[in-house]
């Protein structure tokens, strides 16, 4: 057995990390090291590296939650050694976890009593969502095929080529066909009407988004239910909805509460939402909720009895963290519906402002909506000397990230910027961005002349840089016709 080497004296009682040994190497990259270190100077070395991280409240790549207040922050830090799995040592904690979900059923208007229980999971986030309700969706159609005697090798499952990269990953580890309605320029979600003709009988179900990430807008749910509620009443199919409300389901409730998108809807058996988005909760908490206890098969509900009691458990994992889902509990008594629409009415007015700032610059082409997710999607109106991607390299410069990509395939020659406004981004940042987007464009111009479009003002500069060529070649002719002059005099 190995045991590390004993502290020098001089270590013991150095006051000073930066004057120990510990500053003079580098910490290990590939392998474990033999001998221990301080708990402060393993500290510090590594502090000091993560401060090359970016700021996350001016990563406006992320819908994420950075910021929560300090009281949730304790209530954090003294849940953190809880394992969530463990409910019947942390009743209290299940407890929390299970009003959450009656909460959000509520809020999504799911089919539940007074005194009833809604149906649902706390998740890590909504990838982990996304493929509980996939599963669902799917042993309910493979138990259906069956008992009618049919083929159920086949699924497949209808979305728009807008979708976040978890669906992806559904349809290739369950082995479901993924039918994509391809956007196209000027309309970047779902039609409807294009993906209700995709449908078949093998169809599990047709996922709806609500808050692209793309660009933030809203897929009309509402008709898709319509034209669907038609199609399985000529083919007597029960093609149901799911709705991926990552990032609009705690938005929509409070700033929408009029649109119909939710369980409200006959075809919607089951939505995800991201806590770690507009829930206000850190990284690492999702919700899926079921519209009933029929929505979901109960074989695909596990038991367990060695953690001390019955146990029923639907999850892709095992052990999670208790902090997230004590924090989601947190916000929602906190703020109550009176605190998610302030917050939600802020972020949608400063966005905004950013957009009417950027318009204003006319430089851009808005593609985001008003209506939908505060996020604000722009692309330049002229590419000639330089893209979004170099706006977005420079803006890193100030600290912002703000990241560029291309649309959907259809409509992939179109790149775009995006900004999403979190609760943490407050009116003094946004004004602060949009100045610093202007500095950017003006260093830009200076290295890149601006092309004017104009053909007369194109002719016009085109004659004028000929002129001065020619008047510049006169001038160097002369001078070189002087110089030789004068080298022939001091000759002689």
């Amino acid at each position: 057995m190995a045991f590390p080497k004993p502290a020098s004296e001089s270590d013991l009682f150095l006051h000073s990390n930066f004057a120990s040994r510990y500053v003079r190497d580098s910490l290990p990259r590939f392998s474990m090291p033999e001998e221990s270190m301080p708990k402060e100077a393993a500290y510090q070395n590594i502090h000091d590296e993560l401060q090359l991280d970016a700021i996350p409240k001016l990563n406006l790549a992320s819908f994420v939650t950075t910021s929560m207040e300090e009281e949730c922050n304790k209530l954090i830090m003294e849940s953190i050694n809880k394992n969530y799995v463990d409910m019947d040592e942390y009743p209290i904690t299940t407890d929390l976890h299970n009003r959450c979900v009656n909460m959000i059923a509520r809020l999504f208007h799911a089919d539940v009593g007074e005194d009833e229980n809604g149906i649902g999971a706390g998740t890590v986030g909504s990838s982990e969502a996304i493929m509980l309700a996939g599963l669902a969706f799917k042993k309910k159609w493979q138990n259906k095929r069956k008992a009618e005697g049919k083929p159920y090798d086949k699924p497949n499952l209808v979305t728009g080529s807008n979708v976040q990269v978890c669906w992806e990953k559904f349809a290739r580890y369950f082995e479901v066909e993924l039918r994509e309605v391809e956007v196209r320029e000027g309309y970047y979600v779902m039609d409807p009407a294009k993906a209700v003709e995709l449908v078949d009988e093998n169809t599990i179900c047709v996922a709806a988004i609500l808050g692209s990430t793309y660009n933030g807008e809203f897929e009309d749910v509402k008709l898709l239910n319509d034209l669907l509620l038609q199609k399985n009443k000529q083919t007597g199919w029960e093609t149901p909805i799911h709705v991926d409300a990552a990032s609009g389901g705690f938005i929509a409730p409070f700033l929408y509460p009029e649109l119909e998108w939710d369980f409200r809807l006959p075809l919607v058996k089951s939505i995800n939402v991201s806590g770690h988005k507009y829930g206000l909760v850190y990284a690492g908490i999702g919700w899926v909720i079921w519209r009933t206890k029929d929505d979901l098969p109960e074989d695909l509900v596990f038991h367990i009895n060695y953690l001390g009691a019955d146990q029923p458990t639907f999850t892709l994992n095992f052990s999670k963290g208790s902090s997230q889902i004590i924090a989601q509990y947190y916000q929602l008594v906190r703020l109550g519906q009176e605190g998610y629409r302030s917050i939600m009415e802020n972020c949608r007015e400063n966005a905004m402002v950013l957009k009417d700032n950027l318009e204003k610059s006319g430089r851009f082409n808005i593609l985001s909506k008003d209506d939908g997710v505060p996020v604000v999607a722009f692309s330049l109106k002229d590419r000639s000397q330089y893209d979004e991607y170099k706006i977005s390299e420079m803006l890193r410069r100030h600290g912002w990230i703000v990241p560029a990509y291309p649309m959907p395939p259809a409509a992939q020659h179109i790149n775009v910027l995006r900004v999403v406004i979190r609760a943490e981004f407050s009116r003094t940042l946004v004004q602060r961005l949009s100045f610093d987007i202007h500095n950017v464009l003006h260093e830009l111009e200076k290295v890149h002349p601006t092309m004017t479009n104009n053909t007369e003002d194109v002719k016009k500069s085109l004659v004028d840089s000929v002129v001065k060529k020619n008047a510049m070649d006169t001038q160097k002719e002369i001078i070189g016709q002087e110089s030789n002059k004068r080298q022939k005099i001091m000759a002689a």
